[in-house]
């Protein structure tokens, strides 16, 4: 990559440019076009702000990276000198929107196991009624 030039090595920079900036898209969209009315509505904002997001970067990385990095590049393996994959702009794409879309279901999963809204966290909480071993007990269950 090195050989690619600046703008290729500046990638990783450039996608968290490019995230930011879709981020802000996002979130003006959510406060000044379907700005949310009452307090039980702000939670299901949140997780479109969250999916449309993982959906605008994915659809402006593609052509970033294209755009940044050569038609095929050659990466180092671990394995020491000479040891090399190669690569083009469309398999360090997939390798982004992979991260992309595996922190984004963590995210899914994550409020869906700790937000109040979910029987999972309704459950320990009713199993503290009958003292704290149990909610240990029950928390482990899940």
């Amino acid at each position: 990559l090195v050989q690619a030039g600046w703008t290729a090595l500046m990638l990783p920079l450039l996608i968290s440019a490019m995230g930011i900036i879709v981020c802000m898209l996002i979130s003006f969209v959510a406060t000044n076009i379907w700005p949310v009315r009452k307090e039980a509505d702000v939670e299901k904002a949140l997780k479109y702000q969250l999916l449309f997001t993982a959906l605008g970067v994915t659809a402006a990385m593609y052509p970033l990276c294209q755009w940044a990095l050569p038609s095929e590049f050659e990466l180092e393996t671990v394995n020491g000198p000479g040891h090399v994959i190669k690569a083009t702009p469309t398999d360090a794409f997939l390798c982004a929107i992979a991260g992309l879309w595996a922190g984004t279901i963590i995210g899914f999963v994550t409020e869906y196991y700790t937000s109040h809204s979910y029987n999972p966290t309704r459950e320990v909480a009713q199993s503290a009624e009958t003292g704290p071993a149990t909610v240990i007990i029950y928390g482990m269950a899940l």
